[in-house]
């Protein structure tokens, strides 16, 4: 089910722009203009000028797309970025903290075969982001960041192979992110090992945990390409995908949750919002942000979401899941009926706030983030009216969903760390 391939990965000539950690980034979707300017003030050379270039005066629908190509070719004619003599697999590592541990999470990276229907997305996309990105892989025609696929493997084989193939080795590629974690390449050019890991990966089947939009993208490139009666020149090119692949049956997979805030609704009031809730939910008052993961950690199996409205911690506990089948018709699973998600979607926000499917899609009445302390700050400056905190998606949720073909609602996983971008690159050779 997966078709992997070795490929010339192009990277930066650390001779030339220095510290690889000042030339790489989060993915495109994690560069706000905070971090975008610290990544354009880290260096010349950082890749924030291609995957998210700032805007100019005068500049119209495409030219931050042109500039983005023009700066990639001048990088590769100048020596910026060097492209590799051989194929390779790219062992990548990337060791982090984690809820107070230290992690290690072990993955690899590949071109896979563009094949959407033996590939399992969890998560629907949004159409901006894919407008996006397809301006940028036409006026570039390359790859910047990675898919983050899943598979599982407890037997281990291409771990073990690759765990052989870079034992006693340094790092090709060393870089460290603004989180503190680091990120650690080798570059696995020996064919036995390569032919070894793609049979190891042969009969797996893929999921997308994080890179569904460019997914998507690259599948809608690859029909344009063909439509065009263009053709591969290479093995890097439109029909295949840099992707990071990983195995749920090794350690260190951590995902964290994506809260939700909200504002916009006419005349919200927490005791009226409160009272509404307790014919569905058990509703607890808790006096602190560090009670209320508290109180949600104890209950996770339980369908709990944390709020944080008008100076008040409160823990609001599904009583009866059963609630959700009445709830949601159509043909969903029980599985996605019972996610903390879709729970919060149906039985809160569109049933008590009239936050609909429709205005969850155009995000009209929603923000979403990662950091709960950041959310609490939000509703006491008076630009949120209210946070709720969830907690975190599990892999086997994922997974299960996925295999029956269904789409969680966006914003369901957070995969922490995230894949850096810049580590490697894959540039297409097309014949037009």
């Amino acid at each position: 089910m997966a078709r992997i391939h070795a490929f010339r990965g192009v990277r930066f000539d650390p001779d030339v722009v220095g510290e690889i950690s000042h030339v790489v980034t989060q993915p495109y979707d994690r560069i706000y203009p905070e971090n975008q300017g610290r990544y354009y003030d880290a260096s010349p050379h950082n890749i924030v000028r291609i995957v998210k270039g700032r805007g100019e005066p005068g500049d119209n629908g495409e030219n931050i797309y042109r500039r983005a190509g023009a700066t990639l070719r001048e990088w590769r004619e100048c020596g910026v970025l060097v492209r590799d003599d051989e194929p390779a697999l790219y062992v990548y590592h990337q060791r982090y903290r984690f809820e107070g541990e230290t992690l290690l999470r072990k993955g690899v990276i590949a071109l896979g075969a563009l094949e959407p229907e033996r590939v399992h997305a969890h998560e629907k996309t949004l159409r901006g982001p894919k407008e996006d990105r397809l301006r940028l892989m036409r006026a570039t025609e390359a790859n910047f960041g990675h898919i983050f696929m899943l598979y599982t493997d407890p037997e281990r084989r291409a771990d073990r192979a690759l765990d052989a193939a870079i034992a006693g080795c340094e790092p090709t590629i060393e870089a460290r992110d603004e989180f503190g974690n680091d990120h650690l390449v080798w570059r696995v050019t020996d064919p036995e090992v390569i032919a070894e890991v793609a049979a190891a990966l042969a009969d797996k089947d893929l999921y997308i945990a994080d890179g569904h939009h460019r997914y998507e993208t690259a599948v809608t490139y690859m029909q344009e390409c063909l439509d065009r009666g263009w053709a591969p020149a290479a093995a890097e090119s439109f029909d295949v995908r840099m992707m990071t692949l990983f195995n749920l049956d090794e350690p260190g997979m951590s995902i964290r949750p994506i809260h939700r805030m909200i504002h916009g609704i006419d005349g919200f009031d927490l005791a009226t919002f409160l009272a509404a809730a307790a014919e569905d939910f058990d509703v607890d008052e808790l006096p602190s942000l560090e009670a209320t993961r508290v109180k949600l950690a104890a209950e996770r199996d339980r369908h709990s979401f944390g709020l944080y409205a008008e100076g008040r911690f409160s823990v609001l506990t599904l009583r009866d899941e059963a609630i959700m089948d009445e709830r949601i018709t159509g043909e969903l699973s029980a599985d996605w009926k019972r996610l903390d998600v879709s729970i919060l979607h149906t039985a809160i926000f569109e049933r008590l706030l009239g936050i609909d499917a429709v205005a969850l899609e155009e995000q009209r009445n929603i923000t979403y983030t990662v950091d709960a302390d950041a959310g609490v700050t939000e509703v006491d400056r008076g630009e949120q009216q209210a946070f709720f905190l969830l907690n975190p998606t599990r892999a086997d949720e994922v997974r299960r969903i996925a295999d029956r073909g269904e789409r969680m609602p966006q914003k369901s996983t957070d995969f922490y760390p995230k894949l850096l971008t810049g580590l490697v690159l894959s540039t297409m050779e097309i014949a037009k």
